[in-house]
């Protein structure tokens, strides 16, 4: 009787070299350089857990967020007095403060924006992206102003 398909990939993984918790089975002289009898290639492992944002940083964030979104949102759709316009203005203010707190804590942890080199990589941003991301925030504050200005 021959064997299954799904018998032969558990036998394929059962037949891959194990490692230990701390390293490779077969001990290799670092000093020397010598990489064992049969050329083995080193394998570097990262011992850090990568790092992540964690919930603890991530919920007051998006509570400022959706708090100030829904200020930003309320007295814009419906216009809700003399008020309005500066209950918009605070919570576009939040919003914001909650934007620039998210990216302040992603860049902590090693995240970058898309199409800027990491923090660490000694490369220099492209100016063109620099200035596609200044264009887009210059015309998201001033739809937004233009749009609080109206309400008056």
């Amino acid at each position: 009787m021959e064997a299954g398909p799904r018998d032969r990939e558990q036998q394929a993984r059962d037949d891959l070299p194990r490692l230990s918790p701390d390293g490779p089975d077969e001990t290799v002289d670092l000093l020397s350089g010598d990489s064992g009898a049969d050329g083995a290639v080193e394998v570097e492992v990262e011992l850090r857990p990568p790092r992540r944002l964690r919930i603890w940083q991530l919920a007051p964030i998006v509570g400022l967020a959706a708090v100030g979104s829904l200020m930003f949102a309320f007295p814009l759709a419906f216009g809700s007095g003399d008020g309005g316009a500066v209950v918009a203005m605070l919570g576009l203010l939040i919003s914001c403060c909650a934007a620039g707190w998210g990216m302040m804590a992603a860049r902590r942890v090693g995240h970058t924006w898309p199409g800027l080199p990491e923090r660490s990589s000694g490369d220099r941003p492209d100016w063109r992206v620099i200035a596609l991301y200044v264009v887009v925030a210059a015309v998201l504050v001033a739809l937004a102003v233009w749009r609080v200005a109206r309400l008056r």
